[in-house]
């Protein structure tokens, strides 16, 4: 078996042919089923116990106080169509989108999104810091953000360093810490993407999520937006580090505590080693964030309140951009 076919098999990454069959087979139901539904499943949801945590996520994501208008070049749902690249952001709006009207306008900037939108946008991430009303978040691109493991071996058992694979690109976070940490003794730092303008010994071949869980540091460095496996990181017996998140999802990363839920660093790396050594001999303290970030990781687990919690942020959405 190749290694190539070998990853593939046992990266523990969700499955996207599992995935594309389910969305396409969704694009098949007819969409007044959903939006007949609506209101009967909103007024449902009212009068749930955890009702309160609901509208405090909603309100996170959707950070919009007063109506406004959206241009008159806005597009309009029914104008949404499966496009030949970044097709996971349509079937992830799409799963929701069908809730609601055709004939209302919405703002939608699908990808990596580092900027505010000029107007109020749905969007996967945002900037932390700011003003950062206009972009309202949902669970796009989860297939890959959005993985779980069971991690059944302690941290104590791990091994003393720390792990780093993924594409170096012309990210320069990632690539101040390869020029730093390439063949050090405390990380084994490697690039994924075969990038010719990059030095070729950095380049190491990609490593399962299993594979991963062997070291006690796991670093989550931020790439286009966020760090993509902070998720199964924090869900892992190892302890995430990194610098402070610049960006956020649906994971809300700007409310993760450093020292709490995972161990920070600086942007500068200086004190990577220092904090590696800390943890590494003080278990007990390692123990709590990794349990701190189990829990951070558990509310994100109820698909249903999931669900529910993506109706209410487009129905605010609308409500507010007077579509609705």
């Amino acid at each position: 078996m190749s290694g190539k076919l070998s990853y593939l098999l046992r990266s523990g990454k969700n499955s996207k042919q599992k995935y594309f069959a389910i969305n396409y087979l969704r694009q098949l139901i007819p969409e007044f089923i959903f939006r007949k539904r609506l209101e009967s499943v909103l007024e449902k949801a009212s009068r749930r116990d955890d009702i309160d945590y609901i509208k405090w996520r909603v309100d996170y994501y959707n950070k919009l106080r007063c109506p406004v208008v959206l241009p008159p070049e806005s597009p309009l749902v029914r104008d949404h169509a499966i496009p030949r690249k970044q097709k996971v952001y349509y079937f992830d709006t799409y799963e929701f989108l069908r809730w609601f009207p055709q004939d209302y306008h919405w703002g939608y900037c699908p990808g990596d999104v580092t900027f505010i939108p000029d107007c109020p946008s749905i969007v996967k991430s945002r900037p932390i810091a700011g003003d950062n009303e206009n972009s309202v978040v949902m669970k796009l691109d989860k297939i890959r953000h959005f993985i779980f493991v069971k991690d059944k071996k302690k941290f104590a058992d791990k091994r003393p360093t720390a792990i780093f694979r993924g594409k170096v690109g012309d990210k320069e976070l990632r690539m101040e810490f390869m020029r730093k940490f390439y063949g050090s003794d405390i990380c084994d730092a490697g690039d994924v993407s075969r990038d010719p303008k990059l030095p070729p010994e950095w380049h190491r071949e990609k490593m399962t999520i299993s594979d991963h869980l062997d070291y006690m540091f796991i670093m989550a460095l931020e790439g286009n937006d966020v760090a993509s496996n902070l998720k199964w990181v924090m869900s892992s017996n190892s302890l995430a580090v990194m610098p402070r998140p610049v960006y956020e999802t649906w994971f809300m990363e700007g409310l993760l505590k450093p020292g709490v839920h995972y161990v920070e660093i600086e942007s500068d790396f200086s004190d990577l080693d220092e904090k590696m050594r800390y943890y590494a001999s003080h278990h007990d303290e390692a123990q709590k964030i990794i349990d701190n970030a189990h829990e951070w990781v558990d509310q994100f687990r109820d698909k249903e309140r999931e669900n529910i919690i993506s109706l209410l942020v487009l129905d605010k959405y609308f409500r507010l951009t007077g579509g609705r």
